[in-house]
């Protein structure tokens, strides 16, 4: 993490994970390694948190002028495919970090760890 340190955020219990990574590795694995990797997941749900893999193709909106248009994604385009998400609930950026390490991503690709803000 080095010394990047994040602003306090008096709300910011929660934090959004995008997960990217593709199945170039991923298929490199054998079986007991995927599973291994999974149950991080699983572990995450089972706590209440909110875990999901991406499916193919997004769909980008755009509202210019009282106009919509869509056009198919990505938007954000980073080193690796967009794969997932999930949404943590940590008490600090280190729990949220250590939550998410061992999830596949984390091993195969990378996981960007977003403190959010949370308004009564």
């Amino acid at each position: 993490m080095g010394n990047r340190r994040i602003p306090y955020h008096p709300y910011a219990m929660k934090f959004l994970c995008l997960a990217w990574g593709d199945d170039s590795v991923w298929n490199t694995l054998s079986k007991s390694e995927q599973d291994a990797l999974l149950a991080q997941d699983e572990v995450l749900r089972k706590r209440g948190d909110y875990v999901a893999a991406a499916t193919e193709g997004s769909t980008i909106v755009r509202v210019r002028d009282g106009k919509l248009s869509t056009s198919g994604g990505p938007y954000a385009r980073g080193e690796k495919p967009f794969a997932g998400l999930a949404l943590v609930e940590a008490d600090s950026l280190e729990q949220a970090i250590a939550l998410v390490k061992d999830t596949p991503c984390g091993h195969v690709g990378a996981v960007e760890v977003w403190p959010l803000n949370e308004h009564p």
